[in-house]
């Protein structure tokens, strides 16, 4: 029979022990805690900036609202802007080397061309040619064009032609190192052929190799579609988000984006584009209030 004092020693013995190895497990765990913390603190948030949010203000003063962005919060601006080889007036080096000024990188780029027709496809493949040459003189790493003429939602046939188009600029930007896209409405999706959505037809027709998709969460909502549908079906085709609400980001209470954003490695994308077309503030500070609203949400994950 173990007596009285030695169960007591015993007893002091395991709770030396037990405090031993709590002591040997705070050491291990309270640096990685710390290593983790600084990990978070340290990495932030890699979101762009669609450059029509803030047109007039682009249209007025260049530089101080290219400022006014980088101030906000965001990393790269895609343009709304070009014409002749110029971005917003100004040339392709320069403009790219005023944005670096202001803590931004230029990556993208909104622009496009109707079909043309047999007579005048020599003309539009000129018009590319300088504008691509003029987006890789800057670095730019996509060209998205942002809508389709009537044609494309009169009949199936005009919507093949535009697709051709869009495969024939795509091979195009792929020669100068240049992804091409394209960006939705809520027409493409509204608008249906033999049952089926234009923007589905869309994604069949055109080559991945060629022609990615800029997907918009707010209009392809509005549409009456699920992006998570077209995830599951066309996955690694949507390079590209445009992150909106009807105003603000969070504004409406309408927008689901914890869900889209848990299936954005099966969507494809790689890189977010914040978008603000109306407002409740002044544009900048509407641009400014939904780059806050994207960090205080622990979903949001695009980072460099």
């Amino acid at each position: 029979m173990i007596s009285k004092r030695t169960s007591l020693k015993l007893v002091a013995v395991v709770a030396v022990a037990v405090l031993f190895m709590q002591g040997l497990t705070s050491c291990n765990s309270a640096p990685k805690k710390a290593n983790e913390k600084s990990a978070e603190v340290k990495k932030e948030l890699f979101i762009g900036l669609q450059l029509y949010s803030v047109r007039d203000d682009m249209g007025k003063d260049v530089a101080g609202t290219l400022k006014a962005v980088g101030e906000s919060g965001y990393k790269f601006v895609e343009t709304a802007g070009y014409g002749d080889g110029l971005m917003y007036g100004i040339d392709p080096v320069e403009f790219k080397n005023l944005c670096e000024s202001n803590g931004l990188q230029f990556l993208g780029a909104h622009t496009g061309q109707a079909v043309p027709t047999e007579e005048t496809w020599d003309e539009t493949m000129a018009w590319w040619d300088t504008c691509i040459a003029a987006h890789k003189a800057a670095g730019v790493k996509w060209i998205v064009q942002p809508w389709m003429g009537g044609s494309a939602y009169e009949s199936l046939e005009g919507l093949k032609d535009y697709c051709e188009y869009f495969n024939a600029v795509g091979e195009k930007c792929n020669a100068a190192g240049i992804r091409f896209g394209y960006h939705n409405h809520d027409q493409e999706f509204t608008t249906e052929y033999e049952g089926k959505p234009l923007y589905d037809w869309m994604l069949e027709l055109t080559d991945p190799e060629k022609v990615m998709f800029q997907l918009d969460l707010y209009w392809i909502a509005e549409g009456g579609k699920n992006a998570l549908d077209y995830f599951e079906k066309y996955p690694g085709r949507f390079e590209l988000w445009h992150i909106k609400d009807e105003k603000e980001l969070g504004e409406s209470g309408k927008m689901d984006f914890a869900s889209v954003f848990a299936e954005r490695e099966k969507s494809g994308a790689k890189y977010g584009i914040v978008e603000v077309e109306r407002y409740n503030f002044e544009p900048i500070e509407s641009c400014r209030k939904s780059m806050d609203y994207l960090k205080s949400q622990d979903y949001v994950d695009f980072y460099e």
